[in-house]
């Protein structure tokens, strides 16, 4: 199984995941071109892809969709809540047909992959993060969520790569440039996982056979690389269980480069 970030942040998202036989994106908010640079990074083109799962309608986890679905035909997959945002967003005619329904807590079999959607608090229609295992390996996919609880956590246990939001540094957040309304919004339980939260929810999935964990969806103006990385690390030191920040890997997905390959 593999799996690669090829975007994150409110500059756009994607997340290839994968088989030797099936390719799916989680988002796709970056352009064609973008995703495709990425792919062919790891000898895939985008007309590899079996099909792209979104997470939900904001425009920096879709806005890729609309050229992807006329060009390649690749089937999308959502929530109804999410495919009503995707059909207001004004991506351009769609083929008929490219947009499926999925319902959070269902499993979908594709291929060699199965794909389970959980709910999040977000502020977007009917959003959902993604579990996806292939035999006895999984990789989860989790971010734009304001908080969490044991449905979460139960979600993302056993997981041999976590991809989790570490969003945000809260003194960062409120002594930046942002609107009064907009740093209630990303404080919110319907808003953004601080670095603090990403450290506790991470502590609470932790297990002998968890390979890596990536944080996701770092904000631009109110975060940085190595301040996420020491803030969750320290999260999980301090934490009750018996792991340790040494005992797996922690990476940071890059904001505009394609990240690392990582294969279980």
């Amino acid at each position: 199984m593999r799996m690669m970030p090829i975007a994150s942040g409110s500059s756009g998202n994607c997340v290839y995941v994968g088989s030797d036989n099936t390719h799916i994106l989680i988002d796709a908010g970056v352009s064609r071109k973008k995703i495709e640079e990425g792919l062919n990074k790891i000898d895939l083109s985008v007309k590899d892809l079996s099909a792209i799962f979104v997470t939900h309608e904001h425009s920096d986890h879709i806005k890729g969709i609309g050229v992807i679905s006329r060009k390649e035909a690749i089937p999308i997959y959502a929530t109804q809540g999410t495919i009503d945002g995707i059909l207001e967003a004004g991506l351009g005619d769609m083929p008929e047909g490219i947009l499926n329904r999925i319902g959070v807590d269902i499993p979908f079999y594709l291929n060699d992959l199965v794909i389970r959607p959980f709910a999040i608090s977000h502020d977007a229609n009917e959003p959902c993060a993604y579990s996806i295992t292939n035999a006895n390996k999984k990789v989860s996919v989790c971010t734009d969520l304001g908080c969490y609880d044991d449905y979460t956590v139960e979600n993302l246990k056993e997981s041999d790569i976590l991809y989790v939001e570490a969003n945000h540094d809260i003194n960062l957040l409120q002594v930046g440039s942002y609107p009064y309304y907009l740093k209630q919004r990303i404080l919110g339980n319907k808003g953004h996982l601080c670095n603090e939260s990403s450290g506790q929810l991470i502590s609470k999935v932790l297990h002998p056979d968890l390979k890596k964990v990536i944080l996701g969806h770092l904000s631009k103006d109110n975060n940085y690389e190595k301040l996420a990385y020491e803030t969750v690390k320290l999260e999980i030191d301090q934490s009750e269980n018996d792991y340790k920040a040494s005992d797996f890997e922690i990476e940071v997905a890059k904001r505009f480069e394609t990240s690392m390959l990582n294969v279980i």
